[in-house]
């Protein structure tokens, strides 16, 4: 079977048509030419007045950005185009509902050097820039990215590898930021060159859009970097089957022959992916991607946006309509990152009813009850306890 026939060809539109498939695909072409302004925006697609209010406050909360190439992926004439609503601001941006935060999880309070951020006892974050190729509007650093909120982060990575070293029990280090991808081909091989060079580190990986917003960027230098210092594990951020073009199916295809295992992180979006056809599409396509799912994501409570967010009983639901009707890889975990950084919690569905001294009473997928035994003076017999049963084994 072909996969390739399951994803759609990207079509250069309007304005881009006559520029030189040189140019498009190269990945430093399309940063330069992001629509980074209302101005842009009008030019290629009619905003609601709600958008362009939105577009005009982004420089007060976050930038407005969308690579060319991502922004072909939009349904221009559909004002809730699922790519649209991500990346296209909208004045709602501006309210500040109940309990919202501007650091939702709480990394602030659990950095001890600029750029690091320490909350599980084995391993780290390591905030490597405040940069992305595009801006998604329910970013959980907005505070951070961008720099529109005059945030002043600048990585100090000696200081952050310094931290890494002085603490043995890190083994596992995340680098994101922004985007590590965004990082020169020179930084990037030196920065994970230090951290391979650390003994205790086993075990690196990479949080990015990149694949996404700028498939461009997964070159063969690129792939080689990675391949050098691997296994380097890359989590990826799909929210829609619309974002998986064949172009993106490519980009993955080469970090998976260059040795980079694949996982996924969506967020759950109200008027995006918060229905079970649309689930269920995304990860059958991330699995023909190589990719697998991985989290699913309640929205945080970032600054401006309700707007986007489900309630988080919606997200127990959808992953209780997926079990048993799709392949166990195919489910995601959903998790709610504990707000004031408690961490990911796992959020399940309740398929436990009871669990007595003699047994586990659950119901299946499809609500058939079910009693696991449990019976104690069982539990900790030995074979000696079984002579009937093991004599016979033993002469055969």
């Amino acid at each position: 079977m072909d996969t390739s026939k399951k994803f759609q060809e990207h079509i250069v539109q309007s304005p881009w048509e006559s520029v030189r498939k040189n140019d498009w695909d190269d990945w430093k072409w399309q940063l330069k030419n992001r629509i980074t302004s209302v101005d842009q925006l009008e030019e290629l697609i009619e905003l609601s007045p709600e958008e362009k209010k939105g577009c005009l406050f982004a420089n007060k909360k976050l930038a407005l950005a969308i690579t060319p190439y991502f922004f072909n992926l939009i349904n221009r004439t559909q004002l809730d185009d699922p790519i649209r609503k991500q990346v296209i601001p909208r004045v709602e941006e501006t309210f500040t509902s109940k309990g919202e935060l501007l650091d939702p999880v709480g990394e602030d309070g659990s950095s001890p050097v600029e750029g690091i951020v320490h909350r599980y006892p084995d391993r780290v974050l390591f905030l490597v820039t405040d940069r992305c190729a595009s801006y998604c509007r329910y970013c959980t650093r907005s505070r951070l990215v961008s720099n529109a909120q005059s945030y002043n982060f600048h990585p100090r990575f000696e200081a952050g590898l310094e931290y890494i070293r002085n603490n043995p029990q890190i083994r596992d280090v995340l680098l994101s930021g922004g985007d590590p991808l965004l990082l020169s081909n020179n930084k990037l091989d030196k920065l994970l060159g230090e951290l391979r060079k650390i003994e205790h580190v086993e075990f690196i990986r990479i949080g990015s859009r990149i694949p996404v917003f700028l498939p461009q960027r997964i070159n063969t230098e690129l792939c080689g970097i990675l391949k050098k210092h691997g296994p380097i594990w890359m989590s990826i951020h799909v929210n829609h089957p619309n974002e998986c073009s064949l172009t993106l199916k490519e980009a993955c295809d080469k970090l998976a022959f260059s040795g980079v295992p694949l996982g996924n992180q969506s967020v759950l979006l109200k008027g995006i992916n918060n229905t079970t056809d649309i689930l269920k599409n995304l990860i059958h396509k991330l699995l023909l991607m190589r990719v697998r799912p991985y989290y699913l994501y309640q929205c945080d409570l970032i600054n401006g946006s309700a707007h986007l967010r489900t309630d988080p009983r919606e997200g127990i639901e959808l992953i209780r309509s997926l079990r048993g009707h799709t392949t166990g890889y195919a489910i995601p975990q959903f998790v709610i990152d504990a707000p004031g950084g408690g961490g990911k919690v796992p959020i399940n569905p309740n398929y436990i009813e009871s669990i007595t001294e003699n047994a586990i009473v659950f119901r299946n997928f499809e609500g058939k009850r079910y009693s696991y035994p449990l019976n104690k003076r069982d539990l900790h017999k030995t074979p000696d306890d079984y002579p009937d049963l093991i004599e016979p084994l033993l002469h055969n």
